[in-house]
């Protein structure tokens, strides 16, 4: 059990080694303050931390150490700093970061998957270099599609608010016009806000009118197509320099090369 242990760490990268640390001491933390939910994440980003493993040892597929320590600091901004640490109420623009990194990341992904695909001879498929590009683009939106629906569906049916809220001082709405027509009624230089309740009761909306989620989600896939757009653009210039893309390598994740035991053999043998 010990020697599994001491191999499973040894298999970690550095970042991954202190990054698990720090999340480990977060979690203790949490714990003693009674905060399960905390450590539930804490669990979780554990967890999510072994995927660059996975994808080694089960996938055979290298992961550049670079693009490795960008999806464990991503997962760690994500889960930890955003989530526990209130990062993504404290500072405006994280959240927009990391929508923009997921679009990135998600692009090589999608790009490693085709390019693997077009390079395998098990596979009969040459696609041209902008098609590679393109579906590592559509790959990338995509997921960012998914994840929206995602946050909609956890803010609809258990009221929490993945989809950030915001204040805005105009709004426009044909449901505002009594003609019942579709000419929309425009509201500028909102103040404040006052809702009703069932009970009669009221609640002050201090800043202007609450805006339930649509502006963040638009802009979470405006710049997840930004991080998407800059990987695809990477990758295509990789694939025409295949060997020249110094840059672009450290991003792309490669199939393994699997060296049989016959093979092993043959070449002592030969030896």
């Amino acid at each position: 059990m010990k020697g599994k242990i001491k191999a499973h760490i040894k298999s970690k990268s550095i970042v991954n080694l202190i990054l698990s640390i720090i999340v480990a001491l977060v979690m203790v933390g949490r714990f003693l303050r009674g905060d399960y939910y905390s450590v539930f994440l804490c669990l979780l980003t554990l967890l999510l931390f072994n995927i660059p493993l996975f994808v080694d040892k089960k996938l055979h597929i290298t992961l550049p150490k670079e693009l490795e320590a960008i999806i464990l600091l991503f997962i760690f901004s994500a889960e930890i700093l955003g989530e526990i640490g209130s990062f993504y109420t404290h500072i405006p623009w994280w959240d927009t970061m990391l929508h923009t990194i997921n679009g990135f990341l998600m692009a090589a992904i999608g790009f490693a998957l085709i390019d693997i695909l077009n390079n395998s001879p098990k596979f009969h498929i040459n696609m041209s270099p902008i098609f590679v590009a393109f579906v590592a683009f559509c790959f990338s939106m995509t997921v960012g599609v998914v994840w929206e629906f995602f946050e909609f569906f956890m803010d609809y049916f258990t009221l929490t608010d993945m989809q950030k809220d915001r204040m805005v001082s105009d709004i426009s709405s044909v449901l505002l016009n009594p003609t019942g027509l579709n000419d929309e009624i425009v509201i500028k230089g909102i103040q404040s806000t006052t809702v009703t309740l069932a009970d009669g009761s009221t609640h002050l909306i201090e800043g202007g009118y609450l805006d339930i989620g649509i502006i963040d989600t638009m802009k979470d896939l405006l710049v997840n197509l930004i991080g998407a757009v800059v990987f695809s653009v990477i990758g295509y210039f990789y694939i025409i320099g295949r060997n020249k893309g110094v840059f672009a390598k450290k991003f792309i994740p490669q199939l393994k090369e699997k060296e049989t035991d016959n093979n092993t053999e043959k070449e002592t043998k030969n030896a």
